[in-house]
């Protein structure tokens, strides 16, 4: 029976599942979940690829945990590159009928021993750093829409660092997200198909420079049987003067396998 209302739940408010940034709302509590992303990089001299394995936690209904593995071929041979600790605490829930609102504060350790010689800080791969910020979620009926923002520290490592020129310390992000489930029209039982259609807006900007960029991310997705998700997206940029980075051109294809009841 938990099974079936866990499953539920995550099927209702499947738009919610954003490809490129994460909800104010959790996993259902007590729940396991896995992940594997590709992203592909089609940036000067060529393309380069990373991998991302990941495994989620669903402590409570409040709080929910990622633990990160980066590996990826950019330098020269595919390799083991570093890994990441997320956690994210939801501390308002507003619920009427159709609808909601989430609020949550997120903060992540990141470690990287990839040499950096990037503008962007990018804390799931490229640097070693914290992060930390807040995320707001409204669903309306069938449309999502969130709005992210945070702030990042980057740890800095001469050694690591491949040209003169000064990297940025700190770095300002924000997102604006919305997801739309269209299929199915009209929910029979939790294990229908789903077919959700996104479209996110990611940016960020160096305060010590001002240098920034806006990036614009469509994505579709599909789950399956409340516990598969399968993503698929591209991010591009559409204005700013940060170019020397690595996400500008980017694709992601995602796996997600969700495991209901199994925690403790």
């Amino acid at each position: 029976m938990v099974l079936v209302i866990s499953g539920a739940f995550q099927a209702a408010f499947s738009q919610e599942l954003y490809v490129f940034t994460e909800p104010a709302s959790n996993m259902p509590a007590k729940s396991l979940g896995v992940r594997l992303t590709n992203e592909g990089m089609f940036n000067n001299p060529g393309f380069v690829s990373r991998s991302i394995p990941e495994v989620m936690f669903g402590f409570n209904k409040n709080l929910m945990a990622h633990a990160q593995a980066f590996l990826s071929d950019m330098d020269g041979k595919y390799r083991l590159e570093g890994g990441s600790l997320y956690a994210k605490y939801r501390f308002l829930s507003i619920d009427e009928a159709q609808s909601h609102f989430r609020a949550a504060a997120f903060a992540r350790i990141s470690t990287s021993k990839r040499p950096t010689y990037t503008r962007d800080i990018n804390l799931e791969g490229d640097n070693s750093g914290v992060q930390g910020g807040f995320v707001f979620t409204q669903l309306l009926h069938k449309l999502a829409l969130s709005a992210t923002l945070g702030y990042a520290h980057a740890f800095k490592d001469i050694d690591k660092q491949l040209s003169e020129m000064p990297r940025p310390n700190n770095m300002l992000s924000y997102s604006l997200s919305s997801g739309y489930l269209v299929l199915p029209f009209v929910y029979k039982n939790y294990k229908e198909p789903n077919f959700n259609v996104y479209f996110e807006m990611l940016g960020k900007t160096d305060p010590g420079t001002g240098q920034s960029y806006l990036d614009l991310a469509p994505a579709v997705q599909v789950i399956l049987n409340s516990t598969t998700r399968i993503d698929l997206g591209y991010r591009f940029q559409a204005a700013g003067n940060m170019t020397d980075r690595y996400t500008k051109n980017m694709y992601l294809v995602r796996a997600e396998f969700n495991f209901f009841n199994v925690l403790k």
